[in-house]
């Protein structure tokens, strides 16, 4: 397998402004929020993403959530979301090769913190589900 990506899912661009954590893992494709709020991302799972089997790391599935999950509180409270506790149940796997497409939803926001909930399928089949809770904090100029 080479580091070629094939084209994204349909409605998904690459997400050009990310931090270098998540440039270093990527790319990272997003599609346009929903009218309720839902977001999506994916990425392809490329060798560097999988483990010793060709499985995609777990590791590599929670990072994915934790961004995703995020960017649901941010388009939500307009704010920065910092992970404070982050679930992580892996369902089934995924492979090099396959597109990784979550979505994910805040749930609930208070003045403080947030809730938010999500799912990653690959080949139509849920391989994670996450929730978790994010500190809220003013954007940095």
């Amino acid at each position: 397998m080479t580091d070629e990506i094939p084209e994204p899912p349909e409605g998904f661009v690459r997400s050009e402004v990310r931090g270098p954590f998540s440039t270093h893992n990527g790319p990272y494709f997003h599609r346009p929020a929903s009218e309720d709020g839902t977001v999506g991302q994916a990425f392809y799972a490329l060798p560097r993403h999988a483990n010793g089997i060709g499985l995609v790391h777990g590791g590599m599935l929670s990072a994915f959530m934790d961004g995703l999950l995020a960017q649901a509180v941010g388009r939500g409270t307009g704010l920065v979301g910092v992970t404070i506790h982050l679930s992580i149940d892996f369902l089934h796997m995924a492979r090099e090769g396959d597109w990784i497409v979550g979505e994910a939803r805040m749930t609930r926001a208070t003045r403080d913190v947030a809730f938010a909930e999500g799912v990653a399928r690959a080949r139509g089949v849920d391989v994670v589900r996450a929730s978790g809770i994010f500190k809220l904090m003013a954007k940095r100029r």
